[in-house]
């Protein structure tokens, strides 16, 4: 095994890999952009080191980042070399495991999905299985368990060298506020290595799910089991905390897990809303959860904070990388309605800038009357004690700041984006089924 792992084709693709994948430097300072001459210099010490058996796994860098519930999440940032190691690691065994894997494990794999996995579950529902075992895992990243997780991997993995490594970059370090701290338990989220990982673990609930023949859907550690009443829900879900805690040792967050009805329930940022047809009961329709909408709108209202020192072409760049990535993630979603209130919002924000970036008052007569506006409307404007949100807001600037003059400089509204990636939605279609939803 670890021959496949030091093999050059197999480093080569990792490097690259890895350089796809962006991210920081960890505790040795290293950026991504030193590891090419790195790996041009070192790669044959480096895989010898692997083959002997001597290579030494650097501590992680823990990181803490804000969730949308306002507690923080500590990721473990390996450095740029170990990332590429454990890159390496990763391609060379996952094919071992990836055949085993059961149909609906969707995270992390080859040909697997969000989209795939988020319309298992509404075929689910559709089918009547309308009572949803929804189990959240405390901290799951944090509290898997080392030995049961060598265990696993050594059943599949016989290579000593190969386990050896794996077990040094579980054990590694982290590196909190200046201070190492020792690992005992878990696995670093921010690794190469973590999701495969993640999904070898919890391989054990899937096979054990699909012997008592039971329709569920995973992503890495997020997962539901769908059920057609709720005291099979209840001896499904009593079974299955039993089990995470007793083989995996694993914990359930009580207060996020239950049995929901599809109107209750959320999964990977979508929920679901019924459809209001005429004779068509028990049909669910795929919408954007709040949560998801408001992390959408504090990101654009980042971008275009007035306050920003940026240009507009800038802000337009910006924009465009988190609204395409948004809306390709939730394309499948009725979110036509919702999307045409926040294109609205979002240009009069992008005005709003335009008219504070002018600042000085002669300077806001001139651009008025460059835009089309005759002397006396742009001098009364100019000098008007009226609040800039008002004025984004107003005729003065709507008439003049247009979306063509905006598109000129790089903006794209996101309806016309989704219609594009998601052309079989359309206005009709959203108006006569989602009356709801907007």
């Amino acid at each position: 095994m670890i021959e496949n792992v030091i093999n050059r084709r197999n480093m080569r693709l990792a490097y690259q890999q890895v350089l796809k994948n962006k991210g920081s430097a960890g505790v040795d300072g290293m950026q991504l952009s030193e590891l090419t001459s790195y790996v041009k210099q070192h790669r044959d010490e480096v895989a010898m080191a692997l083959y002997k058996g001597r290579y030494n796994a650097q501590a992680i860098l823990g990181v803490s980042i804000p969730k949308s519930n306002g507690k923080m999440r500590l990721l473990g940032i390996p450095t740029v070399v170990d990332r590429w190691l454990q890159q390496c690691v990763t391609q060379s065994i996952t094919l071992k495991f990836e055949v085993e894997f059961k149909e609906h494990s969707y995270g992390f794999r080859p040909n697997k999905n969000a989209h795939q996995c988020i319309q298992q579950s509404q075929k689910y529902i559709h089918d009547g299985y309308q009572h949803i075992v929804d189990i959240d895992l405390k901290n799951f990243f944090d509290e898997v368990d080392h030995c049961l997780l060598l265990q696993l991997l050594y059943n599949k993995v016989k290579c000593p060298t190969t386990m050896r490594l794996i077990r040094k970059w579980l054990r590694a370090p982290i590196l909190i506020n200046g201070k190492l701290t020792k690992r005992r338990k878990g696995v670093p989220q921010g690794s190469p290595l973590s999701p495969l990982l993640s999904n070898i673990m919890l391989h054990e609930l899937d096979k054990e799910l699909e012997k008592g023949q039971h329709k569920y859907v995973r992503y890495a550690d997020d997962f539901s089991i769908y059920t057609k009443s709720k005291s099979e829900a209840k001896k499904i879900g009593n079974k299955v905390f039993l089990f995470l805690q007793k083989k995996l040792k694993l914990q359930i967050n009580r207060e996020k897990s239950g049995i929901r009805k599809p109107v209750n329930f959320e999964i990977l940022g979508c929920k679901f809303v019924p459809t209001y047809e005429k004779g068509v009961r028990g049909k669910y329709q795929i919408v954007v959860s709040d949560k998801s909408w408001k992390t959408l709108k504090q990101k654009l209202k980042t971008i275009t904070r007035k306050t920003t020192p940026s240009s507009l072409v800038e802000r337009t760049r910006k924009l465009k990388e988190v609204q395409r990535g948004w809306i390709n993630y939730f394309r499948m979603g009725s979110i036509y309605g919702k999307l045409k209130t926040l294109d609205s919002w979002l240009r009069n924000r992008l005005r709003y800038c335009i008219w504070h970036d002018w600042k000085k008052i002669e300077r806001k007569r001139k651009n008025l009357m460059r835009l089309g506006v005759d002397k006396d409307h742009a001098y009364a404007w100019s000098r008007t004690r009226m609040g800039g949100w008002r004025v984004a807001q107003s005729p003065i600037l709507v008439t003049t700041i247009t979306l063509k003059r905006l598109q000129k400089k790089g903006y794209e509204s996101m309806l016309d984006y989704y219609l594009k990636v998601a052309p079989q939605f359309n206005e009709p279609l959203y108006t006569r089924t989602v009356r709801t939803v907007v």
